[in-house]
């Protein structure tokens, strides 16, 4: 089931409902979690069982290390709880992956080998609730949280159909105490949470699926190289678009978990103004890279272990980043490209410490930050490397007898889109969404609601899965 479909509307109105019902706070915490199972097997429900899987090895792994006295015990308790959910992980997601590159590793050693294709499905949301779920067990292993009092508190955590699928990335110490009293949104809590939902769902079916999605698949899934336009308003699109489906996304969950009386983290400040990469990453994905960096980064070394380190766990980390995206090298380079932009942005600060850019260097240097996430867009949207080639040497204008591509009107409604996408980043740089609403006049803020809302209805996007579903 997807936040953008007449099914998901049904849904949430009947949990809705449910939830506002007069009942003891434990009955309704069974009813949220039923329906987070309701909400996953819509869409494949044996792999209903993965869920249960996850939830059962990481509660008594967890309760296994409380349990232990001795250091052994505890990384014997650890070390279950990471082979089970990475071998789930890696079966689904990178196994086909590994076959397939082990085949052509003997190839070049002129063995001859033929990976096996069983066709393996890869579960909707794998990669975010495995993440959560570990989140759990390397805390308590790391002592830096306590172990939930229950198992349906901590089953609600794994499952909450908001951030299921497609995050925002939650941790236990974030969602778990708010299930120890009960709660019910407020009026205003209602409100804001609708409003968000509109406005997520705006981004996906009205910017991403409806104006964007069109423009990418002409340049990215066409057999002839695109001319230096077309290159570059295919990207472009995809910057827009990829952005409007996951913080769609994203929006629409944190509104959903808000409507039923629980807070969940932003995942998203208006990425596009950043200025440098780190400034990038603090905006984008944040669930995602603060997880990398408490997980990955600081256990690798982070910079505590001087510059060679510090330089090697940061491209480690982007690696293991890009990697988690999709099984395929594409997004391997993807993630090392962003590690080494982050390790050049390093090296730079170090030597211009104490330079503070004016205002006009400031917006070239941010300018330039998303100019150079555009190239690294090319690889996670291109399925080989032969067409992210071929974009990037329009980009640069080497496709000279490449024909157009897009029509006139495609290339107009690029513009706009990104262009309008960029201002209201700019503007909201340094703001809040919560911030501007609360300044805003009543009838404004409804006026916008209302068109967001309009041009939802009347959008004729394809109903497209969010594109993280596949991660």
């Amino acid at each position: 089931m997807v936040f953008n479909c007449l099914s998901f509307v049904a849904f949430f109105a009947i949990v809705l409902a449910l939830h506002s019902l007069p009942l003891p706070w434990k009955a309704r915490k069974v009813q949220l979690l039923v329906a987070s199972y309701i909400f996953y097997a819509a869409w494949n429900p044996p792999f209903v069982i993965l869920l249960w899987i996850s939830t059962v090895v990481d509660w008594y792994a967890a309760r296994g290390l409380v349990a232990a006295r001795r250091d052994r015990s505890r990384h014997l308790w650890m070390l279950v709880s990471v082979v089970a959910n990475l071998g789930l992980l890696g079966y689904f997601k990178y196994g086909q992956f590994l076959l397939d590159n082990v085949a052509l590793a003997l190839g070049a050693l002129g063995v001859s080998y033929q990976a096996p294709h069983d066709s393996i499905v890869l579960p909707v949301g794998i990669s975010f609730y495995t993440f959560a779920t570990m989140s759990y067990t390397l805390d308590i292993y790391l002592r830096r949280a306590e172990p939930a009092n229950n198992l349906l508190d901590y089953a609600l955590f794994v499952t909450f159909f908001p951030h299921l699928v497609a995050g925002p990335i939650m941790r236990p110490t974030e969602l778990v105490p708010q299930f120890a009293v009960p709660r019910r949104a407020s009026a205003d809590q209602l409100c804001f949470g609708l409003a968000l939902m509109t406005l997520g769902l705006f981004n996906k079916v009205v910017l991403a699926d409806t104006l964007l999605s069109s423009v990418v698949e002409h340049v990215y899934d066409a057999k002839e190289a695109p001319g230096f336009i077309d290159a570059w308003a295919g990207t472009l699109a995809f910057s827009g678009q990829i952005f409007c489906d996951f913080a769609g996304y994203s929006t629409t969950a944190i509104g959903a978990a808000l409507c039923l009386g629980f807070a969940m983290p932003d995942n998203f400040r208006f990425p596009y103004a950043a200025v440098g990469f780190s400034d990038f990453w603090r905006r984008w994905h944040i669930t995602l890279s603060s997880w990398l960096r408490d997980y990955l980064y600081i256990p690798l070394g982070g910079n505590r272990h001087g510059v060679a380190r510090t330089y090697i766990a940061l491209m480690g980390t982007m690696l293991l980043g890009g990697l988690w995206h999709g099984a395929a090298w594409t997004f391997v380079v993807w993630g090392g490209l962003h590690g080494l932009y982050l390790a050049v942005e390093r090296a730079l600060r170090t030597r211009l410490k104490g330079y503070k850019p004016g205002p006009l260097a400031f917006l070239g240097l941010g300018l330039l930050t998303y100019a150079l996430i555009n190239v690294t867009w090319v690889f996670f949207r291109a399925h080989s490397f032969q067409r992210a080639g071929q974009i990037l040497s329009g980009m640069v204008g080497l496709n000279d007898k490449a024909g157009p591509m897009l029509a006139s009107y495609a290339l107009i409604k690029t513009a706009v889109v990104i262009t309008a996408l960029l201002l209201v980043h700019w503007r909201m740089r340094s703001s809040t969404l919560e911030t501007v609403v609360a300044r805003s006049p009543a009838l404004a803020l409804s006026a916008v609601w209302a068109l967001m809302a309009f041009a939802v209805v009347i959008s004729q996007g394809t109903g497209n899965a969010f594109i993280y579903f596949q991660f």
